[in-house]
């Protein structure tokens, strides 16, 4: 097995890992980041972000790159309709273009943050295997191909099942409850001009009976839509998702006597994926371990369903870039600063998005969630 040392290691090229990277990058502090992916274009990475302005937006200034950041945003995907489950439109509020909560195509993003970093800074197709302590705040990280490394400072910016976060605690994700059907519809607007005029130009969300639609237009013009439903967790495993009809027929049936505009979110559908929702802890923390810690999703995941986790994994990448930057020559101040600020704000926001979830799937969704839209839109 061929050993290499590098002072800082970041596993995961996620959003959360690579504004980390460019920080550092930044302040003259070259990582190396670890990501199991065999190329940046290996897999698609989903839809769209609203990027915050206290959060992501921050930590886009720290990076450097909030410029570049505004010229991908997607005009007027802050428009948002609300519907129920018979189609009655609930709730219109329009992009009021003030940039708080712009949104931009994740990829985009990822693009932006990865074309920022030197050549070479990402190691692709390096799949984590084992990571183990060496004294003194080293550790070692092996990688399925037999290569490893050494580090002064490991970075576990690997997700919601971080091969890192063992090293620091003992908890795992849990299904809260919620189980998504994703799909897209390609070329909306000359394919599927129905859903394309039903989802409009920004987010369309329908609820009801402990289940609904989240939909969104991409910048390329296709729509996203994420079915979710209070199901058990094993529900998914019942459909054969690699025979698109019949997956489609077995989702339908949870929305017999729903708006058919809204049904053919999935009836229409290009493509079909199955995906459960889970959540770490909420207040999930740990104690100080020398010369490691998490960021975004392997230290906090949480529900989508406040919008917040891909905001806290690039406010994460910037607060701990920053917290080294501030202390050379001294990790174990800098990580104690970066965790003592980063345990609350993660409990704050995984605590919102439970809450959010049992509002939007509760037995009075609908009305609870057009009435939080509606003072937010009033504020």
């Amino acid at each position: 097995m061929s050993t290499a040392h590098v002072p800082v290691a970041i596993i995961g090229a996620g959003l959360g890992g690579l504004t980390a990277a460019r920080v550092l990058h930044v302040h003259g502090i070259q990582p190396a980041v670890f990501e199991r992916e065999a190329s940046a274009t290996a897999r698609s990475q989903g839809g769209m972000l609203d990027i915050h302005e206290v959060s992501g937006q921050q930590a886009l200034r720290a990076a450097g790159l909030h410029d570049e950041f505004r010229a991908l945003v997607h005009e007027g995907g802050q428009a948002l309709r609300l519907l129920g489950a018979d189609g009655t439109v609930h709730l219109t509020i329009p992009d009021d273009g003030s940039g708080g909560r712009p949104e931009v195509d994740r990829g985009d993003l990822r693009g932006l943050l990865l074309n920022s970093l030197p050549d070479g800074t990402v190691r692709w197709g390096r799949k984590v295997t084992g990571a183990r302590p060496l004294g003194d705040g080293r550790h070692e990280v092996t990688f399925d191909d037999g290569s490893a490394v050494t580090t002064g400072l490991l970075i576990g910016a690997d997700g919601a099942w971080s091969r890192i976060r063992p090293l620091l605690s003992d908890a795992k994700p849990a299904y809260t409850g919620i189980s998504f059907v994703e799909t897209d519809l390609f070329e909306a607007d000359a394919r599927h001009p129905r859903s394309a005029a039903l989802v409009g130009g920004g987010s369309l969300m329908a609820l009801g009976h402990e289940r609904g639609f989240l939909a969104h237009r991409e910048t390329d013009g296709s729509l996203h839509v994420y079915t979710a439903l209070k199901t058990d967790e094993n529900w998914l495993d019942t459909i054969d998702f690699t025979d698109p009809d019949t997956a489609k027929a077995a989702v339908l049936a949870r929305f017999e006597g729903w708006d058919d505009d809204l049904r053919g979110l999935v009836a229409d559908a290009d493509t079909i994926t199955p995906r459960r929702i889970h959540a770490l802890p909420v207040g999930h923390r740990w104690d100080r371990v020398p010369g490691v810690t998490l960021l975004g999703d392997a230290a906090h995941l949480m529900s989508p369903f406040a919008g917040e986790g891909a905001n806290l994994a690039l406010l994460d990448g910037a607060e701990l870039a920053l917290a080294v930057a501030a202390h050379p020559g001294d990790t174990e101040a800098a990580l104690a600063a970066y965790e003592q600020a980063l345990f609350p704000r993660g409990e704050a926001s995984a605590a919102e998005s439970a809450a959010h979830l049992a509002t939007m799937f509760g037995e009075r969704g609908l009305e609870e969630t057009v009435g939080f839209f509606t003072r937010i839109a009033a504020a």
